[in-house]
């Protein structure tokens, strides 16, 4: 099993962020690349049918989600990517009044491509995610 994980400091409240990543159906909010997202269910076992520019369809399904703590995890059933048995979640920390860490960790195992090419693809997602947030959430300068 492949792991990868990546985290952003957000000038915002921890909050505000959790607002964002903790809305199941939102992620177009944030992920550039999201043309559309529909959510049939409410809570754990919720599915969201996400369309990519392009026209890929990516099929998700909700795992977990606790507001308190502000952790969501969430895995993929269908995608176009190479890789299988992807389950991620994404944490919110606050560190202050308007500051807090976003962490996006997943498991995964590669199929028809390289470890190292899951991870750059991955990666490609949640710094296009974490640009996304900053964008949303931040006050200019």
């Amino acid at each position: 099993m492949a792991k990868f994980a990546m985290k952003t400091e957000l000038g915002a409240s921890a909050a505000a962020v959790w607002q964002a990543v903790g809305n199941f159906g939102g992620i177009r909010a944030f992920i550039p690349v999201v043309q559309a997202c529909t959510v049939e269910g409410k809570g754990p076992g919720a599915v969201r049918t996400v369309t990519l520019d392009g026209g890929a369809v990516v099929t998700e399904r909700l795992e977990a989600r606790d507001g308190h703590a502000r952790i969501i995890t969430y895995s993929i059933l269908t995608s176009p990517l190479p890789l299988e048995g992807y389950v991620a979640t994404m944490r919110v920390n606050e560190l202050g009044k308007n500051r807090c860490e976003l962490s996006w960790s997943c498991t995964f195992e590669p199929k028809g491509a390289s470890e190292d090419e899951c991870k750059r693809i991955i990666e490609g997602v949640y710094t296009a995610g974490f640009g996304g947030l900053k964008k949303l959430l931040e006050a200019a300068p």
